[in-house]
């Protein structure tokens, strides 16, 4: 299993728009990103390091693989 890269919530982020996603809202410090094809709605801590079980959660909800996600960062 590939380990997981430190990211802050903005770099996560940044990635997943690469993916589709949009910003649709946030509520305190959880930005809301929403996609339409295939229809998603991905909850994103705004912190300065996730955890990994959250980024890993993050993934798997985004119904990617981490090498996929690893691609998205560069």
């Amino acid at each position: 299993m590939p380990k997981l890269p430190v990211l802050s919530g903005k770099a996560c982020i940044q990635a997943l728009l690469r993916l589709g996603f949009s910003i649709r809202s946030q509520e305190g410090s959880h930005i809301i990103l929403v996609r339409d094809q295939p229809k998603k709605r991905l909850v994103v801590p705004n912190h300065k390091e996730l955890e990994k079980g959250t980024l890993r959660a993050i993934i798997r909800q985004a119904g990617i693989t981490i090498e996929e996600f690893e691609a998205l960062l560069k």
